[in-house]
């Protein structure tokens, strides 16, 4: 069910006016069990605002108090565990958690298919997520077991102490050995279920440095310096260097083989210990070999 906001008004009003059949409750309980993305982005607040042109994508409400989480067997690499957390190398082609109108084995089930305890987290539907990779981006994902350890991770996320670092093999020869991509991000006015660069869009900075050379482009580390949906793929697509193999952002020669972006390393201070621990890992063979060099 795909709703669009015609006025500035509170999330759970939207409904309830777009919705009479439906008690306010109910439509409390499928935004906080996260049963609805705005403009693709999953909201659990009753009061976030809605904005004149937002879509609203929700499930079935009478399916939509709780979602099924299904234990799958498919393997995990896990980089490190302990009593508060766990570092993953997630695959390519593995979404991270369920959402509405989804029909596929998740990290999360996966991860609970191996007996991993997880924190409740934002939503049922999530447990133990505390920031996302993309369906075909590879690489370090921090999850949380406690309900403790999930919110100092966000809140290390939300303060920007958090690193996080990719590689990525991008289109074209860029000879600018360090650079920062500062352009806001927001849905793509031509298509919403896209971002794009927009003047009205949130705060979004990309830190870049060039590594080498690889066939048909350049090696890139990327520093994340805030999380915005596909904000590398974006930004890098903005300024003419688009990531090889994106399927969505990429011009259509450009799109040949997978995504060529992975979340090398992953920093942050522990929950528990306070010391700050940091995790590596290579990208998977089908990642361009030229950024051993880099």
């Amino acid at each position: 069910m795909v709703l669009t906001a015609d006025a500035k008004e509170r999330l759970d009003r939207f409904l309830a006016k777009s919705l009479p059949e439906h008690s306010r409750s109910k439509l409390v309980r499928v935004i906080s069990d996260g049963g609805l993305t705005v403009d693709g982005k999953v909201i659990t607040k009753s009061s976030f605002q809605v904005e004149p042109g937002m879509s609203i994508q929700l499930e079935e409400v009478a399916n939509s108090s709780a979602h099924t989480l299904v234990p799958s067997d498919i393997p995990i690499h896990v980089v490190y565990e302990d009593d508060s957390l766990l570092v993953v190398d997630k695959p390519r082609g593995l979404v991270v958690h369920p959402a509405p109108g989804l029909n596929e084995p998740t990290l999360v089930e996966a991860l609970l298919g191996r007996g991993t305890k997880l924190s409740e987290g934002s939503a049922a539907f999530r447990p133990g997520i505390v920031h996302r990779l993309d369906k075909e981006t590879t690489g370090l994902l921090v999850v949380a077991k406690t309900d403790a350890a999930h919110a100092n991770l966000a809140a290390q996320i939300e303060a920007k102490t958090a690193g996080r670092e990719y590689l990525a093999v991008v289109k074209g020869e860029i000879e600018r050995e360090k650079f920062t991509i500062d352009a806001p991000l927001g849905p793509d006015p031509r298509d919403r279920t896209k971002r794009a660069v927009v003047s009205n869009g949130k705060v979004a900075i990309t830190h870049l440095r060039r590594l080498g050379r690889a066939d048909g482009g350049t090696i890139l580390e990327a520093r994340l310096e805030t999380g915005r949906t596909h904000q590398i793929r974006v930004h890098l697509m903005a300024i003419g260097h688009p990531v090889l193999g994106d399927s969505i952002y990429a011009p259509v020669e450009t799109q040949v083989g997978p995504l060529q972006l992975h979340a090398y390393r992953l920093a942050f201070e522990h929950p528990l210990t306070g010391e700050r621990v940091s995790f590596e890992t290579d990208p998977p063979a089908d990642f361009n070999s030229a950024w051993r060099n880099g």
